[in-house]
């Protein structure tokens, strides 16, 4: 009993978060920062973190190091081992992101220093941090006139750009991998710091685009997760990237008794995904013991001649095992079987379910998946 009461008292709290006006992930920012919601991704997963007073600091500049580390972790890497030995002159072993550059390198993302200097407390530019991001998607070849081209007529400060950056730049255009920063709109400005704020936008598209179309050695290590369970024939595979789309149908087992009796409007319910959800060709999608969480938004009562008892419930909130809470939206309609003569006849049917009963639920909108991890992008 105690258990249960814990539970609701849980799930109430969690639809209340969900339902209630977004409050400020950081104490500096709040949703209308341009960048709200990639930098609350990429700190909900892990990839940026905060500083001790509660504050992002969105404005101030990213050193080389800590944009490697960042690549690196919102690649889902930092637990590759490499054995790849990293020459920059000014790099030793003991340097607290050794191991990180050294991925980099790995997976081709920046080049080996070969004696030269990694500069690793510097800013990273914009068009350095750019030319890394599109170094981790296999992209399509273009000749430097076409490279020309594009930069010129998306650019007003196409000039500076230096010649090295020439071929990233025009990809990072076409691949919408450039980062548009309010009052900057038109320029590209290569040389400049790139900040907190710009590098969360950049690493959100990168991490978009890398999922679908990695480069070769990350393509290696990017393995889709597989299971056995229930199959949804109508998902969109793209790369390590699954949309289940809106309308799809899936079972859940309810853990809270519902009935048109019983139950009233704006009542919380719980329940689990009973097994796992799986793609055609056996990719997780979600994994079994997943939280559902929603809220009662109709009953019927049973009416003797006039109406059989109905019940529709809203589902609001989805936990995954890795501990992600993600808004999933989906209906589900309980009316009861009505058979024979007499049945039709009184009308009066009620509806009530058993303890872990499966019912099926119609999604509202679609649902992207990353195969490698089992991350939802909302």
């Amino acid at each position: 009993m105690f258990k249960k009461m814990l539970q609701g008292l849980i799930v109430f709290c969690l639809l209340c978060v969900f339902n209630a006006p977004a409050n400020a992930f950081y104490t500096d920012m709040d949703q209308s920062h341009w960048c709200y919601q990639s930098i609350k991704f990429l700190t909900e997963i892990g990839v940026l973190v905060g500083y001790p007073d509660g504050t992002y600091k969105p404005d101030i500049p990213v050193s080389r190091a800590e944009f490697a580390s960042m690549v690196i972790k919102s690649l889902g890497q930092e637990n590759t081992t490499v054995s790849q030995p990293i020459n920059y002159a000014d790099i030793e072993p003991d340097f607290w992101g050794y191991n990180i550059i050294q991925k980099a390198v790995y997976f081709d993302l920046i080049p080996n220093g070969r004696g030269e200097r990694f500069r690793p407390y510097d800013p990273v530019t914009r068009a350095e941090a750019i030319s890394i991001a599109v170094n981790a998607i296999t992209t399509t070849q273009i000749s430097e006139q076409k490279a020309q081209s594009i930069v010129s007529k998306s650019y007003e400060d196409y000039t500076q750009l230096p010649a090295w950056f020439l071929m990233a730049a025009a990809k990072s255009e076409l691949l919408d991998l450039d980062v548009i920063t309010p009052g900057h709109e038109g320029k590209m400005e290569p040389n400049r710091p790139m900040n907190r704020a710009e590098v969360a936008a950049l690493l959100y598209k990168m991490m978009q685009e890398a999922k679908l179309n990695p480069n070769a050695k990350l393509a290696e290590t990017m393995q889709k997760r597989t299971a056995e369970g229930y199959v949804l024939d109508n998902v969109r595979v793209q790369g390590s990237i699954g949309v289940i789309p809106a309308g799809a149908i899936f079972p859940i087992k309810l853990e809270t008794v519902v009935g048109s009796e019983i139950s009233n409007v704006a009542d919380i319910y719980t329940a689990k995904v009973p097994k796992n959800i799986v793609t055609k060709e056996g990719y997780l999608l979600v994994q079994e013991g997943s939280d559902l969480k929603g809220q009662i938004k109709y009953v019927q009562r049973g009416k003797t001649f006039k109406q059989n008892g109905e019940v529709i419930i809203k589902n609001e909130l989805l936990v995954t095992p890795n501990d992600q809470a993600v808004m999933l939206y989906g209906v589900a309609t309980l009316d009861p079987e009505v058979n024979g003569f007499w049945s039709k006849l009184f009308k009066n049917k009620k509806v009530l379910t058993k303890p872990d009963q499966l019912i099926n639920i119609r999604l509202l909108g679609p649902l992207k998946i990353d195969l490698t991890n089992g991350y939802i992008y909302e």
